[in-house]
């Protein structure tokens, strides 16, 4: 078992600017013992990828309220996967749709927060689903 803290990567895809709830999720992980990493706003499924690979990220936590996340969201785990990260848990919110959700869950998503879970619930999810390598 790893003492080591749950590594987060937050990131904003494509041309989503509102990033209010990205800042305020990433300071509620780091108050909950978290290392979190935060990308800002207008970030290429690309580089989400490549910075939770560089930055050995436990987690990537998306967030869209664009409506672009049928598109950006499977396009990082697909990037991930084909990057040899596939392993890396990725958890979305945002705007999103409850008929888009089956997709984004078959494209690898393994929780999806839409606006009015407690950050508590958040953060107790993380705490029982995703656990750092050593």
């Amino acid at each position: 078992m790893s003492n080591r803290k749950i590594r987060i990567l937050l990131a904003k895809p494509g041309l989503d600017g509102h990033d209010r709830g990205a800042k305020v999720l990433a300071r509620c992980f780091r108050d909950a013992g978290f290392e979190v990493i935060y990308t800002g706003c207008h970030q290429t499924s690309e580089q989400i990828a490549s910075i939770a690979i560089q930055e050995d990220v436990d987690l990537v936590g998306l967030s869209c309220l664009s409506g672009a996340h049928k598109y950006l969201f499977p396009e990082v785990t697909k990037l991930l996967k084909e990057k040899g990260a596939g392993d890396i848990t990725v958890i979305g919110g945002g705007i999103i749709p409850e008929q888009d959700m089956p997709a984004l869950y078959e494209a690898g998503f393994k929780a999806i927060f839409t606006p009015g879970v407690k950050m508590d619930a958040i953060v107790d999810w993380i705490n029982t689903n995703v656990k750092p390598e050593a």
